[in-house]
């Protein structure tokens, strides 16, 4: 709305950089509208009448082919010589198959920091496994295959056999798309390597594990709105604030 003054996103990055992701994607009325602020340098305030100026450094990035979509009509010619300027390419991670152990790596430590558990371990031959999948989702599917293998996998060392079926190239077993069977089978086989590893205090460990993962996907799925994740999950507000604080997982 126009009801009072705000700053769009040229004038909040003035003498910065303004990351444009998704570009292909852009409507061509915002692409006309993009193009003369990248012209001449000038825009105007939502609701305004006066010009004005900023010198912003633009990076834009997209997943499709620019040069297809111009050829298709569905993106402005010259605003794709415009943005054109210094062209990078991301491979692909089957392009580059010797990043995907560095990156694994990086996931399983942020998961497990997320979900306030130990860090799990990939086996040489599970790592090797998925550096030879194409993994056409990149690094989005490969960052939620580790959060999967971190809440999912039933020791802290991963092999093969306890990476998701569909990237082992199997069918989901029952229950495994969500039914009951699934995670209850997976919490089964958790529970039997503790025991045979000789853990104690099993039952408080897992309990706080579960109610991490079940919190932080709620608060992940409602944006942080705690109250919304409340009403989802079942429990107060106050229980919630109170798990948060004693899973720490505001840290």
């Amino acid at each position: 709305g126009a009801q009072a003054m705000r700053r769009g996103r040229f004038e909040q990055a003035d003498g910065g950089t303004l990351f444009l992701d998704e570009i292909g994607d852009m409507p061509l009325e915002l692409q006309t509208r993009l193009l003369r602020v990248l012209s001449d340098g000038q825009f105007y305030r939502v609701g305004g009448h006066t010009p004005l100026t900023a010198n912003v450094r633009v990076i834009a990035a997209t997943h499709q082919d620019l040069e297809a979509r111009v050829k298709q009509g569905l993106f402005r010619e010259d605003l794709y010589h415009r943005l054109n300027v210094i062209r990078l390419r991301l491979p692909s991670l089957r392009e580059r198959r010797d990043d995907i152990p560095v990156l694994v790596r990086h996931f399983l430590s942020k998961s497990a920091r997320e979900l306030g558990v130990e860090v799990k371990r990939l086996t040489e031959p599970a790592m090797q496994f998925l550096a030879a999948q194409d993994l056409p989702g990149n690094v989005r599917q490969l960052e939620n295959l580790c959060h999967w293998v971190t809440v999912m996998a039933p020791g802290q060392v991963v092999d093969v056999a306890d990476l998701p079926p569909d990237v082992r190239g199997e069918s989901p077993g029952p229950g495994a798309s969500g039914e009951a069977g699934g995670w209850k089978e997976a919490l089964e086989r958790e529970v039997t390597a503790r025991l045979a590893r000789g853990e104690t205090g099993i039952a408080d460990r897992l309990t706080r594990e579960f109610e991490t993962a079940l919190i932080t996907r709620a608060l992940a799925h409602t944006g942080g709105r705690r109250i919304e994740a409340a009403g989802l999950l079942g429990i107060g507000r106050n229980t919630l604030t109170r798990k948060v604080q004693e899973l720490r997982i505001d840290k």
